[in-house]
């Protein structure tokens, strides 16, 4: 029982709902380490009774937690009726003084913003926390549209040098929305990854990188940057690169490509900038300040001693350490290229939102933020005293991964973030949000709670540790607010009771599958969910980076590849079964002729008519599902088995096509202008459908 309330005392669950009516006690060993990540010692009983005691003096002691969260335009904080009477507020650092009694009644609204708070009280104790003044909710698009799915990564042009660019990006927003009226292009995360090593190659997920808060430079469009007039690279490097995977049909090497675009920018930076670009890099360095040199110091520092930085000089994994104060300035030329590079990178993914909304794009680009970072890489490094030591974000097991998941990304400290007014939070969106029409939240459950497992311990061995979910979405809402953000959470999978509707009454919108849409028992008979019942708050989507594309699924080829590489999955015949019913229930709703069943791109452009008469504000359409490729960017359950992260968007019979010939290709013009058909009763003859 004491082990069950200091558990509770720091978030740390003890069980776990796994579906309605069901709970799962986690093990007194991964709740003991989960404590001790968090710095609570919990390894015999007298320590449990010691922290225990520890924690409830201090919480009695205390006048407020080290954050505190206000509601801007509504009711008054809960927090304030702890305070004794007569004590008064006041805030640092605002346009105007502010300060109040926090007695009956509410005080005024703060400005927005996260800000220093003082309290004292009339016997003259004084306490101090971060106080974030937020709106209630985000900004939500303010029209209903369409909008592309796209792995960066993937799409490739005739001028890209062995994988999609940042070029290609605006260059696909700009057609898009020119020529088919879409209002926003997502893109998979963008975030810098860990750099490769002698002998090694980059991880080729997005979802695992280096740091979240700068940009991969591999998506530079090197002859964009000014400078490469003056310095060009070897244009038969380039071709070489873009022909083996177009031509030749090799995979997507990432650290061939980056070979090629590293000499290049080397020489780049060889190049002196004209005094307009070196007062806009001036600035660019000013406003990010440590975090941006504490990023590049890990790239140079990588590049010496290695990509991980458990294997460096005991001193150098300290980021404050002298060593590192004297390794920085020994490394100073590299800590600027690496800067620069960060800067260059910023630029062009600014140019490419400019593309985006100069097009006419409401929304533009919509970026995709990773759950978490690689262990070994940039943020876990040069924020490591916030990232919990010795413990692995994952899954727990579910009716589709009974041995759970571990993902391998270290988790943040929910203690520390309090601690620090979740400036590393509040610091990551920002910098994202600086270039996004939205921003599309992985997992976005992580802000409620993440599963932690112990270092080396199966995923089944884990527990939840919880978050302060107000403060998370606070942040969220104040800096999408800030910058007129639009913010999108995949929240696919086991989600927490009550999650979905905290995060729609705060204007994030959802993520809804087409496969996934079913009434399922105990309240349903597991049929479809009726178009006008989808949600509105949502992004409706036929399927995502982690599903088999649209043709696949509508011809089973997803179930024969899943087959082939030995992962549990449903039989052709139940999968066939599935099919059929989502195309008979395509046809009563005279969205697909009797006729075209066995067609399968009327059967795809019948899916996504059926999304655009859902309600959902946003309907997303995979850009692999405009020419038929028929292979999933990416199987879980597979590592080496399968090429993930590394396909080329491909046509039917898996050959590579460029960006210019997906926007010449007849079906794909023909499944965008679906967007453009006149709407339908959702009821009617079989034959009743637009052409």
């Amino acid at each position: 029982m004491s082990l069950a309330r200091l558990a509770a005392l720091h978030g740390v669950a003890t069980s776990y709902s796994p579906a309605p009516g069901s709970t799962v006690r986690a093990s007194d060993t991964a709740v003991v380490a989960a404590l001790a990540a968090l710095g609570v010692d919990a390894a015999t009983p007298q320590a449990v009774r010691d922290a225990l005691a520890a924690r409830e003096a201090q919480t009695a002691a205390r006048l407020l937690p080290p954050t505190v969260v206000w509601w801007l335009d509504g009711p008054r904080p809960s927090w304030l009726d702890g305070l004794p009477a007569g004590t008064r507020l006041s805030l640092a650092g605002t346009a105007t003084p502010w300060e109040h009694p926090a007695g009956d009644g509410a005080p005024p609204d703060p400005p927005p913003g996260v800000h220093p708070l003082t309290v004292r009280t009339p016997d003259g104790a004084t306490a101090t926390a971060h106080l974030i003044a937020a709106p209630r909710t985000a900004p939500l698009p303010p029209e209903r549209t369409h909008g592309l799915l796209v792995q960066l990564y993937s799409l490739l042009s005739s001028r890209s040098w062995g994988m999609g660019d940042l070029a290609d990006l605006a260059d696909l927003a700009s057609w898009s929305a020119r020529t088919h009226g879409t209002g926003f292009l997502q893109v998979n995360p963008l975030h810098a990854a860990v750099p490769s090593g002698p002998g090694g190659a980059m991880d080729p997920s997005p979802y695992r990188p280096s740091s979240r808060r700068f940009p991969d430079p591999v998506h530079l469009r090197v002859e964009d940057v000014p400078e490469y007039a003056y310095a060009p690279a070897r244009a038969e490097d380039a071709a070489r690169l873009r022909d083996a995977v177009l031509r030749d049909g090799e995979l997507i090497d990432r650290d061939a490509v980056w070979a090629v675009k590293r000499q290049a920018l080397e020489a780049l930076h060889a190049v002196p900038l004209s005094p307009g670009r070196r007062a806009a890099y001036d600035d660019f360095l000013a406003a990010q300040g440590a975090a941006l040199e504490d990023h590049a110091t890990y790239q140079a520092l990588a590049e010496r001693h290695g990509p991980d930085r458990h294997s460096w000089p005991a001193a150098l994994q300290d980021p404050r350490s002298p060593e590192t104060a004297r390794a920085r300035h020994e490394l100073a030329d590299r800590v600027d290229f690496h800067c620069r590079l960060a800067w260059l990178t910023d630029t062009q993914l600014t140019a490419a939102q400019r593309a985006a909304r100069d097009a006419g794009m409401p929304i533009g680009l919509v970026h995709d933020l990773a759950v978490g970072v690689h262990p070994g890489g940039a943020d876990a490094w040069a924020q490591r005293d916030v990232f919990a030591q010795g413990m692995s974000v994952g899954a727990p097991p579910d009716a589709f991964n009974a041995a759970g998941q571990d993902w391998g990304l270290p988790p943040w400290r929910p203690d520390r973030l309090a601690a620090t007014g979740y400036a590393p939070f509040r610091d990551l969106l920002r910098t994202l949000m600086r270039y996004a029409g939205a921003v599309r939240i992985d997992h976005v459950m992580g802000l409620f709670r993440l599963w932690w497992i112990p270092e080396g311990e199966a995923p089944t061995e884990g527990t939840y540790v919880h978050y302060d979910a107000e403060a998370m979405l606070a942040v969220l809402l104040l800096e999408a607010s800030l910058s007129g953000t639009y913010v999108i959470g995949e929240d696919l999978g086991t989600v927490e009771p009550g999650v979905r509707e905290r995060l729609r009454e705060g204007g994030v919108l959802g993520t809804s599958v087409l496969w996934f849409e079913r009434q399922y028992p105990p309240k349903g008979d597991g049929s479809p969910v009726p178009a006008e019942q989808w949600r509105t708050d949502c992004v409706a989507t036929a399927t995502t980076h982690d599903l088999p594309s649209t043709a696949a699924r509508l011809s089973g080829d997803d179930v024969r590849l899943r087959e082939r590489l030995g992962l549990s999955t449903a039989t052709p015949a139940e999968a066939a079964a599935e099919i059929a019913e989502w195309l008979e229930l395509f046809t009563r709703l005279g969205l697909l002729a009797p006729g075209d069943r066995a067609d399968e791109e009327e059967a795809v452009r019948a899916v996504h008519r059926f999304l655009r008469r859902t309600p959902a504000r946003l309907v997303g359409v995979w850009l692999p599902d405009l020419v038929g490729d028929r292979r999933p960017q990416n199987l879980p359950g597979t590592w080496t088995e399968y090429p993930n992260w590394r396909l080329p968007v491909a046509d039917a019979t898996g050959r590579p096509v460029t960006l210019e010939e997906l926007t010449a290709s007849p079906r794909a013009h023909a499944l965008l202008r679906v967007f453009a058909e006149p709407d339908l009763p959702l009821t009617g003859p079989p034959d009743a459908r637009a052409v």
